[in-house]
């Protein structure tokens, strides 16, 4: 498990306004905000500054490795009809399909059937989302992309950085993507799969790339929190004041909405 560090929302901030573009600057960055320049500015100066596309951190999957960065071993993305059988689950009831993609997920081991095709899945996370929800989501990270989240960790707490583009969300520690840049690997990926949307279903599975950065509980409340912030809309001001009105964000606010301390 990675090292836990006390990091003051303060040195978060000049980590995010490195990490947007901030060298391309040489004004000072005001204190508590991360930037003087809009994101939308930002990108178009330095593409590389935050990723612009999933394609750039590699294609999406469930792979277990135990390479980083450079040396990161791209991910493939894995086909709901991988997990379950659609043909046979197609026109089961919303309760049994939330059953079985819970029963899929909460086993260490599952045994294959007919319907769930058998495989170790200790490290995945499988929940569901209402389909309205889902295409909230869908349209309010079209426009804001990126964001913070910070998970604690016993007296002090790592920031993670997240970027959604649907149906994907990639979170990395923002400490590697500082160092890293677009060859940082994500820790946690997730995916959402609407196969059932008809249904006012969408499955969403989670998965732990590296264990060694993030236990499941923690990518668990990641996925949950992060959702929350898109979703709810006191919290989704906070996101949209990161991606357009970067001079006004503060990270503190981040930290209330959650009643983390402010270090």
């Amino acid at each position: 498990m990675q090292q836990t560090t006390r990091v003051s929302s303060r040195r978060v901030l000049s980590y995010v306004a490195t990490l947007l573009g901030n060298a391309l600057c040489p004004c000072n960055v005001p204190r508590q905000s991360f930037t003087t320049y809009s994101l939308q500015e930002l990108q178009k100066s330095r593409k590389l500054s935050v990723p612009g596309d999933l394609v750039t951190w590699g294609s999406l999957g469930f792979c277990r490795t135990s390479r980083f960065a450079a040396g990161f071993t791209p991910l493939q993305h894995k086909p709901l009809n991988s997990i379950i059988d659609l043909e046979r689950t197609k026109d089961r009831p919303v309760e049994d399909l939330i059953a079985i993609w819970d029963d899929v997920h909460q086993n260490t081991r599952v045994v294959f059937t007919s319907i769930t095709r058998g495989q170790e899945m200790r490290g995945h996370i499988g929940t569901s989302m209402k389909a309205k929800l889902y295409h909230l989501l869908e349209q309010r990270a079209a426009n804001c992309r990126y964001f913070v989240i910070p998970l604690w960790r016993g007296s002090g707490y790592t920031t993670m950085f997240a970027q959604v583009q649907m149906p994907h969300i990639l979170f990395t520690g923002l400490e590697d993507y500082k160092a890293r840049g677009t060859q940082a690997a994500p820790y946690f990926s997730v995916s959402y799969y609407t196969e059932f949307a008809e249904k006012d279903l969408v499955l969403i599975r989670g998965d732990v790339v590296f264990t060694s950065k993030i236990s499941d509980s923690e990518a668990k409340w990641l996925l949950e929190t992060m959702q929350s912030f898109y979703l709810n809309d006191n919290r989704y001001k906070l996101v949209e004041r990161f991606n357009r009105e970067t001079r006004d964000f503060e990270f503190k606010d981040v930290l209330k909405a959650l009643d983390m301390p402010i270090l």
